[in-house]
């Protein structure tokens, strides 16, 4: 079996938290679609077979018109997912090969991560099998009812991390714990979670404040401000993505 890690970019979400006409991961950052800005930190990797973006089956003939062409040039699959986030991951990961080692699966509205948080992720994969990026909770957790907007609690945050991706693991593991899925509750959130309902031990990796989730549009505000500050303290070192790569067309 080769060492190799296939990535599944999930990016069919209805964005109903985005607001405006444009779906949050087709829509400009600093440039350049926030999906291709996630993608191409993969897929330019010798450790990535492949990357598989999975897009809903209604945004299929505006994303082949639109990036079509870029993906001639590229290590990517586009995939048609499903009704739910789990259907849609399960479609690509039928899509890797039984000689893949390991599956990462990462939103594809999480532009922001860097290459050397990706090695520290894969690195760690190879070593436990199950590993997911995070931060530790800094903000107090208050337990609120949902009728009322009541607070009924707080949180001890000693020891709560907040999730990130990319979530990767063994492709045999995850492989099974899909096959399995319906033996486990309804309320199962993420692949981590799949994955210790399956009985395998999940291990946490330091993540990064700036690997956020881009939902609205302050997130995405956000984003090009961390952009820029990236490149005002180096020169950026721009991923091609093809002959035919023209920002001026986004």
């Amino acid at each position: 079996m080769s060492d190799k890690f296939a990535v599944i970019l999930p990016a069919a979400g209805k964005s109903s938290r985005f607001g405006g006409i444009e779906k949050k991961t087709f829509t400009s950052l600093d440039g350049r679609p926030v999906w291709l800005r996630s993608a191409e930190l993969f897929w330019t990797r010798d450790d990535v077979s492949k990357v598989y973006i999975v897009i809903a089956p209604d945004d299929r003939d505006e994303f082949r018109a639109r990036f079509g062409h870029l993906l001639v040039f590229m290590n990517a699959e586009v995939v048609e997912g499903g009704a739910e986030r789990f259907d849609s991951v399960a479609n690509a990961l039928a899509r890797v090969p039984a000689d893949v080692a390991f599956v990462a699966v990462h939103d594809a509205v999480r532009p922001l991560i860097t290459p050397s948080l990706i090695d520290t992720i894969f690195a760690a994969a190879k070593k436990h099998g199950a590993v997911v990026p995070g931060v530790p909770v800094a903000d107090t957790l208050k337990r609120v009812e949902a009728e009322t907007n009541k607070i009924v609690g707080t949180q001890p945050r000693a020891g709560l991390w907040q999730a990130q991706t990319p979530q990767v693991f063994r492709r045999d593991w995850l492989a099974e714990a899909y096959a399995r899925r319906s033996e486990f509750p309804d309320a199962i959130t993420d692949d981590a979670q799949l994955m210790e309902a399956l009985g395998h031990p999940v291990f946490a990796v330091a993540g990064s404040s700036s690997n956020f989730k881009i939902t609205t549009k302050d997130d995405l505000e956000l984003a090009d401000a961390v952009l820029k500050a990236r490149t005002a303290r180096k020169p950026e070192q721009r991923v091609s993505a093809g002959p035919y790569d023209d920002e001026a067309k986004w």
